[in-house]
């Protein structure tokens, strides 16, 4: 049997806002030429680069935590991919597009206090730790978190890594995945169903306070009387455990 391979530290940023409809996602669309679940439906985030762990923190104003990369990273990600940004208060249009359009040297967060801005790490409420299965090729052990929608800021997707950005209801959103006009990794399409029961960003954000400390979810196959399914622990807030196989899309 092959060992499985490490899983590399990841983080997912669920952007959430009250509708006339209810609570909704902001979702995207993965490139298909992506090695990575190609052309999958996913909550904005990515692997946690270098400058995500080794910036001065203990030098800025942020309140300091154990999870302060993922949290950069799930910003930092949001933001490069479709142009999102979480800081403190209301943050001019030209400003946020400055940041979208810079280049050259620096970090993330360089260009951020370059222009007078740090990332709001304390919008961030934990949700979910989800662990890509062992039989898939490359693995994530990703710390999704949850935070409501910068106001007055609008998605613009980077067109490399996203070619396509929404706002919807979980509830809709997995009925389109249901019609096979949008395809759902596993980890998302499980999120999306335990979201789908909170009608408010504020309802949302008591049932991510239920459950902490975060216990890890490693899906992993198991055998029924129905057939092969995809399982994961009870009592974690997820109203399905199971899922079949053929229908649990992996990456």
């Amino acid at each position: 049997m092959n060992t499985p391979v490490e899983p590399l530290s990841a983080a997912g940023l669920i952007l959430l806002r009250d509708s006339v409809d209810g609570l909704e996602v902001f979702m995207i669309q993965r490139h298909r030429d992506l090695r990575f679940a190609p052309g999958a439906t996913v909550f904005p985030g990515g692997r946690l680069d270098a400058e995500d762990s080794e910036l001065p923190w203990r030098e800025l104003s942020l309140p300091l935590t154990d999870d302060m990369p993922q949290r950069m990273a799930a910003i930092r990600e949001a933001f490069e991919e479709c142009g999102l940004l979480l800081t403190g208060g209301t943050v001019d249009a030209a400003l946020i597009d400055g940041l979208r359009t810079a280049s050259g040297g620096g970090t993330f967060l360089d260009r951020l206090l370059a222009a007078g801005l740090e990332p709001d790490v304390a919008a961030l409420v934990p949700f979910a730790r989800w662990v890509t299965p062992e039989s898939v090729w490359r693995r994530y052990d990703t710390l999704f978190f949850l935070a409501k929608a910068p106001p007055r800021q609008t998605a613009v997707v980077d067109g490399v890594e996203a070619v396509a950005g929404f706002w919807g209801t979980p509830r809709a959103i997995l009925a389109e995945a249901e019609a096979e006009r949008l395809s759902l990794v596993f980890a998302t399409r499980m999120t999306l169903l335990r979201l789908a029961g909170c009608r408010t960003v504020r309802h949302a954000m008591e049932e991510a306070a239920r459950f902490h400390p975060l216990t890890p979810i490693l899906p992993r196959p198991a055998d029924t009387p129905d057939g092969p399914v995809l399982s994961i622990p009870d009592g974690l807030g997820y109203p399905l455990t199971r899922v079949p196989l053929e229908q649990a899309r992996l990456g």
